[in-house]
């Protein structure tokens, strides 16, 4: 996918920068056009003359440097690229892009570009986890960037945890997967739900349940990058609704219920990502229940089956959370909700849980099993939109 593409190739002043000299290289190698953009402090790590040598073409930095090949160095880059590479990105270029601060080449390249932006972070641990930078990286997801999640390891200042730049192989793969799917959805309409729907007790309580509503907005981010229409029906998160995508906020299973059902008719295939209340109480009082008896008694009613009230036939995608028996328990609900994919998760294991960044799945179909290991949830729904790919062009639909 790489042979003929025109990549910008950012590099930022990271220890890591040197890394960026052999991924220059391994790009010129499968035949692609690398223009390299660094940061005024990546200059301080790496020469600009080193990825002339290795890309034969001039590496900048200054934003105000005279060039003759372009009129406007940052517009002519942005419009020429393909794809934008940010490896390494530092804690101070992500929060830069996050913020829309353009006083520098590479962010100027970012802003003014209609080609996927891939960023893979490389810095200290502590900077990584940061509420600021986590924030920041999770504004850029929302707005269709695909962040390469470090590694764990040694640092360079000593410290041992997650910050190491992602292995270039993992980096190139990534590039190739958003170069090969990018539009291969064009066209389709994408209905997804995400979040744990709220069953009101009374004015100030409810039932609800974990869900944080990542992998149903992990999964929106990803159909939207490959080009779908996306109807992100969303019961309550705290996550920031991503940028491009149709939202309808929903709280309770029965609101859930009718927005599915009222959209289905104009859409592709149905992904069920949202943790729906299976009760509810059969009553809600109107004002605040008091604490007047030792014990409180809620009369539960059954909610709806959402996914098996959808009879038409567009593709269908189940999630199965499970405690036990996990396989079995997930193929038992693929057969008796008609579905072609359902994607199966332990919640006992704390790093694929309800609210963890990272999941372990099994899908499952007609077809046979797929288990994945452990990834990022980004990386997960882009793997099950592999599958969702696979089964619109199964039905040409």
């Amino acid at each position: 996918m790489l042979a003929g593409k025109s990549i910008i190739l950012g590099v930022t002043g990271s220890v890591a920068a040197y890394k960026a000299i052999d991924l220059s290289s391994r790009l010129t190698q499968a035949g692609a056009e690398v223009d390299v953009v660094l940061t005024q402090a990546a200059t301080k790590f790496v020469a600009p003359l080193s990825f002339r040598s290795i890309t034969g073409r001039p590496a900048v930095s200054d934003i105000f440097e005279p060039r003759t090949e372009f009129r406007a160095e940052h517009i002519a880059l942005a419009q020429k690229a393909d794809a934008v590479l940010i490896a390494p990105a530092t804690a101070n270029t992500i929060a830069r892009i996050a913020t829309g601060i353009a006083d520098e080449l590479l962010s100027c390249v970012v802003l003014a570009t209609n080609a996927p932006v891939i960023i893979a972070p490389a810095m200290n641990v502590h900077m990584y986890e940061n509420q600021i930078t986590q924030e920041n990286l999770s504004r850029l997801r929302s707005r269709g960037m695909i962040i390469v999640e470090p590694s764990t390891g040694p640092l360079a200042c000593g410290d041992v945890g997650k910050g190491r730049l992602a292995d270039i192989d993992f980096i190139l793969e990534t590039l190739n997967r958003v170069l090969e799917k990018r539009n291969d959805l064009k066209g389709k309409r994408i209905l997804l739900t995400a979040g744990g729907t709220q069953e009101p007790i009374d004015a100030v309580r409810c039932i609800t349940n974990y869900s944080s509503g990542k992998m149903g907005y992990a999964l929106a981010e990803a159909a939207r990058d490959r080009g779908a229409s996306v109807l992100l029906i969303t019961a309550p998160t705290y996550l920031l609704p991503p940028q491009g995508v149709e939202i309808r906020q929903v709280t309770t299973a029965l609101e859930m219920r009718d927005a599915v059902l009222g959209a289905i008719p104009q859409a592709d295939a149905l992904i069920m990502a949202a943790a729906v209340a299976d009760y509810r109480p059969d009553t809600v009082a109107s004002g605040k229940i008091k604490k007047e008896s030792p014990t409180l008694v809620l009369n539960l009613v059954r909610n709806p089956d959402i996914l098996s009230e959808v009879k038409t036939g567009i593709v269908k995608v189940g999630f199965a959370a499970e405690g036990e028996n996990i396989i079995q328990n997930a193929t038992t609900k693929l057969k008796e909700k008609g579905l072609d994919l359902i994607v199966a998760n332990d919640i006992t294991v704390p790093d694929s849980g309800f609210g963890a960044d990272t999941n372990r799945v099994i899908l499952i179909s007609q077809e046979g099993n797929i288990e994945l290991p452990l990834l990022p949830k980004r990386e997960v729904a882009d793997r099950i939109m592999d599958r969702v790919a696979e089964l619109l062009g199964i039905r040409g639909g």
